[in-house]
């Protein structure tokens, strides 16, 4: 689970014309590095980083490899943004698809379009190159995705006689049953830290946060989806239906305790609740996630690209190191062998690699990533970043405490964001036009 105001969500990142303005200027335009040798410093908070680095550089001798561990949240992306200002910036780094515009906008990242700029468009689909291609050059290189699932106790299901929802009308009827049945559980969770997925449901329902035009910005965080999908969560939490917690250790404590026994979720949990909880193997299965219509549609709650920082050494061997994590069949087995994460590559060609290297004994033999490939492609697209992340998610976690105690309304939660969002925009000289 992440922290606070950075949340790995992913989409998008189109319309952003804006973006080739402020990233313009430099002289390489992403000129290829030429080394390919020697030291590089890796920053990652990822799940499974080091042992990825590990197998690099037991495959490259000429490279090697120096891996460090981060904190994830915005602690992180103030270290290295204070990193890259002190000229002692690492070689490769992690950065969320929702902090790439940004990164790329004050020209804190390495414009790669000419070292991985080919790799990107050769080995990606188009919704996931358009996470990292912003103002016509290429930022990053995708590592994951991150489609929506559900996570349910089969054996608590099968007891109770409890179906599996497929709609949000069902998954309401679920969390019935399911207090029901047993008035310590619960069928759901609202976060009260972190606003992902929150911002995933309403990117599947058909919202648009924002969108970019040749000079302006529009946000639209209240438009009618978003404000269905908010209407619903905030109803279940305020009738008791859903358990309100953080995203850390209450979270994790209650799934123990047998107090969660479903919740909506991305495909890198199953990674995640087989490492917290590996004495429940065999109970857990992954669903579709319900949806309005009963037709198939998802959204990505997570996912990261790997970057060069401004100021690198060595990126010649950088771009090396972050190809070969990002598309090399070795590289993702490493990310996902010892059982910690179950990323879900954002390269389609990895998906046989990856869910081989994952293994199935947790779900019971469930083939968790063909799930996650049907909701990898139901994904609406559209979906765009807004040029202040951090602002806009700190807006909606400084109030998702009230709304689980019954303070405050989910829907006027994201009025007011969309409200502070547009003021902290214009503050940094930013156009904003009126929905």
């Amino acid at each position: 689970m992440l922290r606070r105001t950075t949340v790995a969500l992913a989409g998008s990142a189109t319309a952003l014309a804006l973006l080739a303005t402020a990233c313009g200027g430099g002289t390489d335009q992403g000129a290829s590095p030429a080394g390919k040798t020697g030291k590089v410093t890796f920053w990652s908070f990822v799940k499974g980083s080091d042992e990825v680095a590990k197998a690099f550089n037991r495959s490259h001798p000429d490279i090697k490899v120096t891996f460090e561990t981060v904190p994830s949240g915005q602690e992180y992306y103030s270290k290295l943004t204070n990193a890259v200002k002190a000229g002692t910036a690492p070689d490769v780094a992690v950065v969320e698809y929702p902090n790439l515009p940004e990164f790329a906008a004050q020209g804190k990242i390495e414009d790669l379009s000419g070292s991985l700029g080919s790799l990107v468009e050769d080995r990606f689909p188009e919704a996931s190159r358009q996470l990292v291609n912003l103002g016509g050059r290429t930022w990053g290189v995708p590592r994951d995705a991150a489609p929506l699932m559900m996570m349910y106790r089969k054996d608590f299901f099968a007891r109770h006689k409890i179906g599996v929802p497929t709609t949000w009308d069902a998954y309401r009827t679920m969390t019935e049953k399911v207090k029901k049945a047993d008035p310590a559980a619960r069928g759901g969770v609202l976060h009260t830290d972190n606003p992902g997925l929150l911002t995933a449901l309403s990117w599947q329902a058909g919202g648009q946060w924002f969108s970019a035009g040749k000079d302006s910005w529009k946000a639209t965080l209240d438009d009618g989806p978003s404000k269905k999908v908010a209407g619903y969560w905030g109803d279940l939490a305020r009738k008791d239906l859903v358990r309100s917690l953080s995203t850390l250790d209450p979270f994790w404590t209650s799934v123990q305790k047998n107090q969660t026994v479903a919740y909506v979720c991305a495909s890198w949990c199953a990674g995640a609740l087989q490492a917290t909880v590996p004495d429940q193997k065999g109970k857990w299965a992954v669903a579709p996630v319900p949806t309005w219509d009963g037709k198939p549609a998802s959204g990505m709650y997570g996912g990261s690209s790997f970057v060069i920082p401004k100021g690198s050494d060595n990126s010649g061997a950088a771009a090396e190191f972050i190809k070969w994590i990002t598309t090399d069949p070795e590289g993702m087995k490493a990310w996902v062998k010892s059982g910690t994460s179950s990323m879900f590559p954002a390269d389609p060609e990895l998906v046989p690699v990856t869910k081989e290297a994952f293994g199935t004994e947790y779900f019971g033999g469930q083939d968790v990533y063909a799930i996650g490939a049907q909701s990898y492609k139901a994904i609406p697209r559209g979906w765009t970043w807004g040029p202040v992340m951090g602002t806009t998610n700190t807006a909606i976690v400084d109030e998702l405490p009230k709304v689980a105690e019954g303070k405050a309304d989910l829907p006027t939660v994201l009025s007011d964001a969309e409200k502070t969002t547009v003021e902290h925009m214009r503050q940094r000289g930013m156009k904003v036009t009126a929905p």
